[in-house]
């Protein structure tokens, strides 16, 4: 069978798998089984067929993703919190993980325009930190306490304070996408230049070691998680720019329902970022460099193994399952 005629032979049954899985048609566990297998005999068919073809990479993520929702459906005893956060998120992040690239390759290329800025403009890191934090930093710099900044105020107040503060910036990178992405850019823009910045200006003053050993120990988290969001925001904005085989606003409802989920799952990192700004980093050049040590790398590991390794090894697994049905 030609292609073209298996495609136009199954398109109105693959359109409405894709409406159940949206949600706009609602079936019994039994029919989505039914559906699940009619598919995969479509999927292996254009395996068969049409290896290299579009149409068995489309069948494979159509597959895929009514298999998730069986899934969900037959996992009704475990704790919904757990499965979102150890399959759901997951699965999203693997889906969109090029956003993830986008995002960090954006977070870079903003970060060395910081730094460049502040090499060539001296008086750089006065406009972005505001004059009163440099000068304050210098005399802590000069006294051998490059992190004083953070041991001001009280530890739960601060925590609190900084935990919103955070919350509300990821918030702002998520959201703005919705100018197509544009917003989130200009938003990551912003801090990114400011980190950049901020990290030369320790440099400059011969304090970048003791800074990090203090910064880091929450900026890990807080600042993983910003890329994220950020990645959050491009989704939003792809999602209203290229809607595919979709509406323009069934495409932004997907993509919102899908990078809400992504956003949702930074909270707790952001949470970890302020209760460790306000009760940990305040101490850092008074703790063994050994222990900033193992909580920065530490906190890199975990972050870094649930959005970028993690997905991968989810993926693989729910794909063995679906494999294991076809055979």
């Amino acid at each position: 069978m030609r292609e073209v005629y298996f495609i136009k032979q199954n398109k109105e049954k693959w359109l409405g798998i894709e409406q159940v899985i949206q949600g706009k048609i609602k079936k019994n566990p039994d029919d989505l089984s039914s559906l699940y297998i009619n598919l995969i005999n479509d999927l292996s068919f254009a395996q068969t067929y049409y290896p290299k073809s579009n149409t068995t990479v489309y069948l494979n993520h159509l597959s895929s993703q009514i298999f998730q929702k069986i899934y969900k459906t037959k996992r009704v005893e475990e704790n919904r919190l757990i499965y979102f956060f150890r399959t759901e998120v997951p699965l999203l992040v693997y889906q969109y993980r090029r956003y993830l690239m986008y995002a960090f390759l954006f977070f870079i290329l903003f970060t060395s325009i910081g730094v460049l800025s502040a090499i060539y403009d001296k008086d750089f890191a006065n406009i972005i930190l505001g004059e009163s934090y440099v000068n304050e930093t210098i005399e802590n710099i000069k006294n051998n306490n490059a992190v004083g900044i953070y041991q001001s105020g009280s530890t739960w107040g601060s925590t609190i304070g900084i935990i919103f503060n955070n919350i509300q910036v990821g918030a702002k990178l998520y959201m703005y996408g919705i100018a197509g992405g544009v917003g989130t850019l200009f938003a990551l823009l912003s801090n990114s230049v400011m980190l950049g910045s901020f990290q030369y200006f320790f440099y400059e003053y011969g304090a970048l070691k003791e800074s990090a050993r203090g910064i880091w120990l929450h900026g890990v988290f807080e600042i993983f998680a910003m890329v994220v969001e950020a990645m959050c925001g491009l989704i939003l904005g792809a999602s209203i720019l290229f809607p595919g085989t979709f509406s323009r606003f069934n495409s932004f409802k997907r993509g919102f329902k899908d990078s809400f989920k992504i956003f949702l799952s930074t909270i707790p990192f952001t949470i970890c970022a302020g209760i460790i700004e306000g009760y940990v980093t305040r101490h850092a050049l008074k703790m063994p460099l050994a222990l900033n040590i193992v909580i920065i790398f530490s906190s890199l590991a975990i972050i870094g193994f649930y959005y970028f390794v993690y997905p991968s090894i989810v993926n693989k697994k729910i794909n063995n399952q679906i494999n294991d049905t076809v055979l």
